[in-house]
C-alpha cells in the first residue's frame, strides 16, 4: 500500500506528533536579524518549566526555537506545555510559571532550571545528552556551566570549542572556567528528594515539515492495516489522520482494511469528502450486509459498532440517489440466504436502514436485495414482483403460506443448525457446520469440548474436529484464537466464577458461577498445543532479527481484548494486567470533572477496604474522611464543578498504615453520587500519582503533581460507577480494571454498593490469576523463538539477565517452549539494574532486534534497528526512528492470519 502525504498539520496532529514521537514543531514567522536578548531569556523560562514536567529540548529544537521573536516563542512554548499538561490532567487552572513570559523573566529562571537538571542526575546519571541522543552512564552526561545543558564527554570534546571563548553547542553561553556544574549541591538535592529513583528527562525533538508529512502517512497506513480493533485513542487519531490525507482516495486507500469498524469510517469520511470517487470503492470493500450497515451508521455520524444504545438515540441521515443505488447494489450481489440472515441478525437498524433504503421501490433491478428485506420485515409479498429469480425461493429462504393466505418468506439460520446439532449431541454435525466459519468454530471450541466431554466421557478429542481444526486456526484472526488459548490453558472447576464482558461504549462485566461440566486436560492440552504451534508458524512469517529482548514482567500484562471500549489512558496497560505499584509509600488518587451548566454533578471519589476473604472491613470516602491512623484521608467532598476550573478530589493512601487496618485490597471507585452519567460531563477523569516523603509531609507545594502522575483514564459513556483499579496491599500490586459497574437509578455511594463491588472485584481478580489468560509474554516468546536464534530475558526484578541460544538442531516449538517456562539460560547474570540495561543496550548496538519490554529504562543504543514494544516510556523512546515503535493493539496484530 502506498503510504498517504498528509498536508499542513494543525494543532490536533501536532500534539499527536508529540505524544507518539516526542517531536515538536516550529512555527513562527520570519527570525530576527540579530538574536533578541528576550527569546534567550524566555527560552530559559520555557526549559525550566519543561524540566518541571520531566522534559529537556534538544539541541536542534533548541535551536528552532531560539530563532522565534519573542510573541512566537510566547505562543509556541505555551501551546507546547499545555499540550504535555493535558495527557497528565495538569492542564486545568494552568498558568505559566512565569506570568509575563517571556519577558518577565526573573533572575532565578535558570537557576531553576540547573537545580532541576542537577536533580535528576543525582537520580539517574545515565540522563540523555542533547546532542548526540546517547543515554549510558560511559559516555560521561554531564550539565554544562552556567547554562545546565546535558552534553556527554566525546559531544563536549568535539563540540565545544577549545580556546577561551568556549560555548554551549546548543544555547552558545559562555562557559565558565570549570565547564561542568557539580551534581551535588543542596539545591540539586532538594529536588531529587521530589523525583522518582531513576527518573529520566525525557527528550524533545524537532519535527521537520517533512518528517511530519511522512509519520502522518506511515501512522494513517498502520492504522488502516490493523488487524485488531481500534481503542478511543487510536480511533481518534484516525479521524485526525483522515482530515489531513489526499483527496483522491484511490491513490492510497489500500485494497483491504482488515477492521471492519475502521473500514465503514474511512469510507463514510470519503463518502462525506469527495463522493464521485468514492463510490466505485464501495463494491471492493463492503464484503457482507452488515459492512453496508455499518456504513450507513458512520454516514450519520455514529460510531458503527451496532450497538443497540446506538440504534435507540441515532437519527440516521439521509442518503443521495446515486449512493442508494449503488447499496442497494451491493446488497443484491450476496446471496439471497447469507444475505438475509445477515440482515435478521441485526434486525431493527435493518428496519431503519430500510426506510432511507427503498429496496422495493427498485425490486425488478434488485431482487435478492427486496426479497432479503421482505424476510426481515415478515411483509407480504408477490414472489413474481420480485422477478424470475425468486418465482422458487433458493436455500435456505423458505416460502410460507400464512393463515390468511399470504406468502412470506423465511430463512433458516446458521446459528439455528448449530444449535440443534449440539442439543442432539451430534458433535461431527456441528464441526461440519462450524468449518464453513473458522471464526465461528473457535469461538465455540470450549463448548465443542464441554459438548463431547458430556456425551462422551473419556473419549479423546474427536476425529472430526481434530481434522478441522488446523485449518480453522490457521484462518481465524488474532482475537478469538487467543481468547480460545486463555480460556482452555488453565484447569476449571465446577462452580468457578465467570466474568463476561457484554459489548459496549464502555467496559462493563457480569459475574455468574459456571455449573457446566469441566473440559478435561486431555481434551484441552491437545488443542492449546496447535495454537501454540500455530503462534509460532505466524510469527515465523515475520521478519528476522539478530537478537531478541524480553522482560519477564510481560506475563502480567493480560493481551488486549475488547479495546473498544476501554478508557482513553495515560499508560495504555491492557485490562485485568497485575502491575507493580511504583516505588514509595503513598499514593494519591484523584477525580477531576467539570459539569455543563446549567447542570450539578456530584462525583465522589472512594476506596473500600476489604479481607483476605473479600469481606467488607471499610472505607474512605465523603462519608469517613480519615479511616485508622492517617491510613487514608479523603480531601473533602465537592457536590458541584462549575466550569471553567471544575472540581477535584483526593484520597490519600499510607500504603504502610493500611496493613494495620486489616485490609488486603483497596478498591478504588468513582461514583457519580447523583446518577449523571459521565458522558454528559465536559470533562472527567480519574488516576494516581506517587508522593515522595516530602510531597506527602507537606501541602504548600499544591495537592496535583504533574510530574508523579502515574495513570490517568478518562470517565466516558453512559455509565455511573467505574471501578478502575484493585490494589493489593500485601504484594504492593495493583490490577486495572478500567472497568463501569451497572446500577439502577438513584443515589449512589459505597456504602450502597459495596456489596457489589466486592463481588466484582473477586471474580477480576480470580478471572486475571496467573495463567489463566494469553499474555504479552506468550506473544513475544512466539515472537522472539521464532524470529530470533538469539533471546535476552531480562527478570521482573532488573536485576537477572537470562541469555538463551537456539541449538543447531534444536526444533523452534523446543526453544519456545524453554522461554516460555523460564528454564535454565545458557547464560545467567545477577548485578545491578543499571548494568543490566547497559549490557542490553550494548547488545542491542548495531543490531536488527526485537525488543518487548515493561520499562523502556535502556540506555539509547547507537545504530539499532527493528522493532519495540515498551509499556512505560524511559530512556530508550529517545532512540532514532530505526527502532519502530508498536503498541499491544499492535503486537497483537503481527499474529493475524498471513496465509
Amino acid at each position: 500500500m502506498k503510504k498517504p502525504s498528509v498536508a499542513a498539520p494543525e494543532h490536533g496532529l501536532d500534539a499527536y506528533l508529540l505524544r507518539r514521537h516526542g517531536t515538536v514543531p516550529v512555527e513562527g514567522g520570519a527570525a530576527p536579524a540579530e538574536p533578541d536578548p528576550w527569546t534567550a531569556e524566555g527560552l530559559i523560562a520555557l526549559e525550566a518549566d519543561l524540566a518541571r514536567r520531566g522534559h529537556v529540548l534538544t539541541r536542534d529544537l533548541h535551536a528552532a526555537l531560539g530563532r522565534l521573536r519573542p510573541a512566537a516563542l510566547a505562543e509556541t512554548g505555551t501551546r507546547l506545555l499545555a499540550r504535555i499538561d493535558a495527557t497528565l490532567g495538569a492542564d486545568r487552572r494552568h498558568q505559566p510559571l512565569f506570568r509575563r513570559f517571556p519577558e518577565g523573566v526573573p533572575s532565578r529562571a535558570r537557576a531553576d532550571y540547573s537545580a532541576a537538571v542537577r536533580g535528576y542526575l543525582l537520580c539517574q546519571a545515565s540522563q540523555i545528552c542533547l546532542c548526540c541522543g546517547r543515554s549510558s552512564l560511559e559516555a560521561g552526561i554531564g550539565a554544562l556551566a552556567p547554562c545546565a545543558h546535558l552534553l556527554c564527554g566525546d559531544c563536549h570534546d568535539d563540540l565545544v570549542e577549545p580556546s577561551g571563548d568556549a560555548r554551549c553547542p546548543v544555547c552558545r553561553t559562555p562557559l565558565d572556567r570549570q565547564r561542568r556544574l557539580a551534581p551535588d549541591t543542596r539545591g540539586a538535592r532538594h529536588a531529587a528528594r521530589a523525583l522518582q529513583p531513576g527518573s529520566t528527562l525525557r527528550p524533545l525533538r524537532l519535527a521537520e515539515a517533512g518528517d511530519r508529512a511522512e509519520l502522518a502517512g506511515t501512522a494513517l497506513a498502520a492504522l488502516l492495516a490493523r488487524r485488531t480493533p481500534l481503542d478511543p485513542q487510536d480511533r481518534e487519531d484516525l479521524a485526525l489522520l483522515l482530515d489531513h490525507a489526499p483527496a483522491d482516495p484511490a491513490a492510497w486507500l489500500p485494497a483491504e482494511i482488515p477492521v471492519r469498524e475502521s473500514r465503514a469510517t474511512v469510507l463514510a469520511a470519503l463518502l462525506r469528502r469527495d463522493p464521485e470517487h468514492t463510490r466505485p470503492l464501495l463494491a471492493a470493500h463492503l464484503t457482507t450486509a452488515t459492512d453496508v450497515l455499518r456504513l450507513i451508521w458512520a454516514w450519520s455520524g455514529a460510531e458503527p459498532d451496532l450497538l443497540p444504545e446506538t440504534a435507540r438515540t441515532l437519527r440516521l441521515r439521509g442518503l443521495p440517489r446515486p449512493l442508494r443505488r449503488e447499496l442497494l447494489a451491493v446488497l443484491d450481489a450476496f446471496p439471497v440466504g447469507t444475505l438475509a440472515e445477515d440482515l435478521r441478525r441485526h434486525r431493527q437498524p435493518w428496519l431503519r436502514a430500510g426506510e432511507l433504503l427503498h429496496p422495493y421501490e427498485h425490486r425488478a433491478r434488485f431482487p435478492y436485495a427486496a426479497a432479503a428485506f421482505a424476510v426481515v420485515r415478515q411483509s407480504d409479498l408477490d414472489l413474481h414482483g420480485l422477478g424470475p429469480h425468486l418465482r422458487e425461493a433458493p436455500a435456505p429462504l423458505r416460502v410460507r403460506e400464512t393463515p390468511a393466505g399470504h406468502t412470506r418468506l423465511t430463512v433458516e439460520t446458521f446459528a439455528a443448525r448449530v444449535e440443534h446439532a449440539l442439543e442432539q449431541g451430534d458433535l461431527p454435525a456441528a464441526v461440519r457446520l462450524l468449518a464453513r466459519r473458522p471464526g465461528e468454530l473457535v469461538r465455540r471450541l470450549h463448548h465443542l469440548l464441554r459438548v463431547h466431554a458430556t456425551w462422551s466421557p473419556g473419549a479423546p478429542l474427536p476425529a472430526e474436529l481434530a481434522d478441522a481444526l488446523p485449518a480453522a486456526l490457521r484462518a481465524v484472526a488474532p482475537g478469538p484464537l487467543l481468547g480460545a488459548y486463555g480460556r482452555l490453558r488453565a484447569p476449571r472447576g465446577i462452580g468457578e466464577q465467570r466474568l463476561y464482558f457484554p459489548r459496549g461504549r464502555v467496559a462493563s462485566a457480569h459475574v455468574r458461577r459456571d455449573w457446566g461440566k469441566p473440559v478435561p486436560a486431555g481434551l484441552s492440552a491437545p488443542v492449546c498445543a496447535l495454537i501454540e504451534a500455530e503462534l509460532l508458524r505466524r510469527a515465523g512469517q515475520s521478519e528476522r532479527y539478530d537478537v531478541a529482548v524480553l522482560d519477564a514482567g510481560l506475563a502480567d500484562l493480560v493481551v488486549p481484548f475488547a479495546e473498544r471500549a476501554s478508557a482513553k489512558t495515560l499508560v495504555a496497560v491492557p485490562r485485568g494486567s497485575v502491575q507493580r505499584l511504583p516505588h514509595g509509600q503513598h499514593l494519591r488518587l484523584f477525580v477531576h470533572w467539570t459539569q455543563r451548566p446549567p447542570q450539578r454533578v456530584d462525583l465522589d471519589l472512594s476506596v473500600a477496604f476489604y479481607d483476605e476473604e473479600w469481606q467488607f472491613t471499610g472505607l474512605c470516602d465523603y462519608t469517613r474522611l480519615v479511616l485508622g491512623p492517617r491510613a487514608a484521608v479523603h480531601s473533602g467532598d465537592f457536590t458541584t464543578a462549575p466550569p471553567p476550573h471544575g472540581a477535584t478530589e483526593f484520597v490519600d493512601l499510607d500504603l504502610q498504615a493500611l496493613g494495620k487496618v486489616r485490609a488486603r485490597y483497596a478498591v478504588v471507585v468513582v461514583f457519580s453520587y447523583n446518577d449523571i452519567p459521565f458522558e454528559d460531563l465536559a470533562d472527567a477523569f480519574a488516576g494516581f500519582m506517587t508522593l515522595t516523603p516530602s510531597e506527602a509531609a507537606r501541602n504548600r507545594t499544591g495537592a496535583f503533581h504533574p510530574r508523579s502522575v502515574r495513570q490517568r483514564l478518562d470517565l466516558a459513556g453512559d455509565a455511573r460507577i467505574c471501578v478502575p483499579m484493585i490494589v493489593d496491599l500485601h504484594t504492593r500490586s495493583h490490577t486495572w480494571t478500567d472497568l463501569n459497574v451497572g446500577a439502577a437509578s438513584g443515589f449512589h455511594n459505597l456504602f450502597r454498593h459495596h456489596a457489589e463491588i466486592g463481588t466484582l472485584a473477586e471474580a477480576v481478580t480470580t478471572h486475571f490469576a496467573t495463567g489463566t489468560r494469553a499474555t504479552l509474554w506468550d506473544l513475544g516468546c512466539a515472537a522472539a523463538a521464532a524470529a530470533s536464534d538469539e533471546v535476552w530475558v531480562r527478570d521482573r526484578t532488573g536485576l537477572g539477565l537470562g541469555r538463551y541460544h537456539r541449538g543447531a538442531d534444536e526444533p523452534v516449538a523446543a526453544f519456545a517452549e524453554r522461554l516460555r517456562g523460564w528454564y535454565e539460560s545458557d547464560h545467567h547474570t545477577e548485578q545491578p539494574a543499571d548494568d543490566t540495561a547497559r549490557l542490553i543496550a550494548e547488545r542491542l548496538g548495531g543490531s536488527r532486534a526485537f525488543a518487548a519490554l515493561v520499562h523502556a529504562d535502556v540506555p539509547v543504543p547507537e545504530g539499532a534497528g527493528g522493532t519495540l514494544y515498551r509499556l512505560y516510556p524511559g530512556r530508550l523512546d529517545a532512540a532514532p526512528d530505526t527502532l519502530e515503535r508498536i503498541t499491544a493493539g499492535e503486537l497483537v496484530a503481527r499474529f493475524a492470519p498471513n496465509g
